[in-house]
Parts: structure tokens; sequence; C-alpha cells
């Protein structure tokens, strides 16, 4: 069989994820104001609650419009999917706490956002995860770091707001020598400039308020991840983006991760 065409960037930011309303044939994505959808049945209901078939339960869980956005950052950073949330704080904590239990330590750079310092040193710590922050200028300072319980190495493609590049190459090796997943903040490259899951990263985070939405009109954010991590974790190292149920796939398969991260984190 042909290889079905894949389209390029540009095409895929403006059209990935949705296909022309077939009654209308318009091309731009409805916004779906509902809370609740027409389950059709008891026994497609349960096949839904249960993961064993795709489709829409709850608002809070999934929407059609969210969905469009999802596959679409999925399909822009490399990803098997991706996960809509309302803020770049929302997305880090969701895809941290659906692999970090208490107890649990993440290596982190520490060139961050104020805001993710923030929640680093003091969030987290009271949730029973703490985070040790190291100078990036030297990569062997991840590895230096690193402990028995260190379930994420976590950095920025570009710091904020100090501009400094992360050493992709260095602390991916490193990563991948512990069978730790390497969790980026791609806020401020985008995948137009930079894709980390090309350079070895396994979960990709967004606040999509500065330039993949470029306005001051919404407050969101989005994640992604990568193939490596997703079996051991509802993960192990892989590329796994969130988005919604695929029918017929296990917990622990390619959207083991995104699921555990939509149903909410839990044990």
């Amino acid at each position: 069989m042909p290889t079905p065409h894949k389209f390029g960037f540009t095409t895929r930011q403006l059209h990935e994820g949705y296909t022309a309303d077939p009654a209308t044939g318009s091309q731009a994505v409805p916004i779906y104001q509902t809370s609740a959808y027409d389950l059709q049945s008891t026994e497609r209901a349960a096949r839904l609650f249960a993961l064993q078939e795709a489709g829409n339960i709850y608002t809070r869980i999934s929407n059609p419009t969210t969905n469009v956005f999802e596959k679409r950052m999925a399909s822009l950073e490399g990803g098997v999917g991706a996960l809509e949330v309302g803020s770049g704080h929302a997305a880090q904590a969701t895809a941290i706490l659906t692999i970090c239990n208490a107890g649990d330590h993440i290596v982190s750079t520490s060139t961050l956002y104020g805001g993710t310092v923030t929640q680093f040193k003091y969030t987290f710590p009271r949730l029973g995860i703490n985070v040790t922050l190291v100078d990036p200028t030297d990569p062997e300072n991840f590895r230096r770091a690193i402990q028995p319980n260190t379930k994420i190495i976590y950095g920025e493609t570009i710091s904020n707001p100090l501009g400094n590049i992360f050493p992709f190459d260095e602390v991916s090796k490193i990563a991948q020598e512990f069978g730790i997943p390497l969790m980026i903040d791609n806020t401020f490259a985008t995948p137009y400039l930079c894709r980390p899951f090309e350079y070895g990263a396994d979960i990709v985070t967004h606040s999509t308020t500065k330039f993949i939405g470029s306005t001051t009109h919404c407050f969101m954010a989005i994640f992604t991840g990568s193939q490596h991590i997703i079996p051991a974790h509802g993960t192990s190292r892989g590329k796994c983006a969130a988005c919604c149920c695929v029918s017929g796939e296990s917990s622990k398969g390619q959207m083991g991760f995104v699921r555990r991260s939509r149903q909410s984190p839990r044990p």
C-alpha cells in the first residue's frame, strides 16, 4: 500500500485534526459549548468509561473543539497525542503527577520561568515531591543530582527569561542511560523552531498563551509526550503527547500516559 501523504508544517498548523463539516462544508472549527454527551446506550457508556472505545464522555475530560487543538499540537511536535489544560502550570502539574508520587524526586535546570521555580521549590515539596535545581552550563550536574527515586529530568528549550539553550545532546543521553523521562517546556521555541522529541525529550509542555495562541484572549496550555515514556508509568520512554483514547489499546500502550493524565493522575 502507498504511504499516506504527510502535509507540511504550515498546512498542518492550519488544518490538522479537523475535516470540513460534511453538512455545511465549513472549514472553521466549531466551538462545542456542551458539558455532557449522548452516550447512546448503557453498553456504550460502559465501554467509554472503561476506555475500550474512543468518544466523548464529559467536557472536563474531552471536548470536540479541544480535541482538534490536541491533535494539531501532537502532530506539530511529533508526539502520539496531546492534552489541553487550563494553564502552563496545570500542564506541568498534570504531567508530573501522572508519573510522580509522594517520595519521588525531580532533577531540573535552575534556569526556569519564575512560576515554575515556585512550583518546584514550594508547591511540590508540600506534596512530598522534591526537586533539585542544577546549573545547566555543566550537563554532568544532572547526572550528579540523580537519586534512586528520581522520576523526571526537567528543562526549558529556551529558558524564560534568561534565554539560554537547554543542553539536549548531553542531558538526553543521561536520561536514557538512567531510564528517566526527559520533560521539556517548549513554550519559547514552539515546534516551528524546535521539536524536543527529535533531541531525546519524552514529554513536552507549552503555555499556549505565549506564542501558540499569540493573543491575550485566552489562558490555556498543552502537553505532549514521546513513546519512550509510555510503557512504564502508564509510561516508559517514548513519545506521548496526550489525546483522546484509542480503541483497543491497553492503558500501558502508546497512549497509556495520555489516558492516565486525562483521567487525572492516580496510582
